[in-house]
């Protein structure tokens, strides 16, 4: 059983990151996909046009093959302006595309069957004005069928100020034992 990681930050060693590595530090075969590494291009919305949606030369059906191959994925994105970055939403706009390719006839089907956690870092009261962000995340979870599990969200702006968040801290602890227990008893299962 994999878990995926994607990260949304467009700094390297950010807060989010850091918050995130603890969840996963003890967990093995994490599929690691910063989306800042890679080259895609905003939604071109073609959901009504009669020939559908062009092909699109990027790196984002590179992004999906990886991400499919996960049962769990987490969302870690810094909170800014209050709502998700923009690399990541750009990503998850891709998903209308996504949903209509023939490549990707299962797509829905697919993520309906992994469970999705959401890691977010703010500098303004997050864990109280970080909760409209994961409200969008929890409508986006339902629509594309993924199982939401639960948030960790966090306070930090400056680099390395996450790890004066002890709450932050312990619950991405926490989250981290849950996952372990859950991949080894996958595991076990199969």
């Amino acid at each position: 059983m994999k878990l995926g990681v994607i990260y949304g930050s467009t700094r390297d060693h950010g807060n989010t990151e850091m918050l995130t590595k603890e969840v996963i530090k003890s967990l093995p075969d994490v599929v690691k996909i910063d989306l800042k590494n890679y080259q895609f291009k905003d939604i071109v919305d073609q959901r009504h046009d009669i020939d559908g949606f062009s092909p699109v030369k990027d790196d984002y059906d590179h992004i999906i093959d990886r991400i499919l191959t996960c049962e769990i994925l987490i969302f870690a994105t810094p909170i800014y302006w209050y709502g998700m970055t923009s690399v990541m939403k750009r990503f998850i706009d891709r998903w209308s595309q996504t949903i209509r390719d023939p490549n990707y006839p299962n797509f829905k089907e697919q993520m309906s069957q992994k469970q999705a956690y959401i890691i977010a870092v703010g500098g303004d009261d997050p864990r109280v004005k970080g909760l409209p962000l994961i409200e969008q995340f929890t409508y986006i979870c339902q629509f594309i069928g993924l199982n939401y599990k639960g948030y960790v969200l966090g306070e930090g702006s400056k680099p390395k100020d996450i790890l004066k968040d002890e709450k932050a801290l312990n619950d991405a602890h926490k989250l981290g034992k849950l996952l372990k227990k859950r991949l080894q008893m996958k595991t076990l299962n199969q």
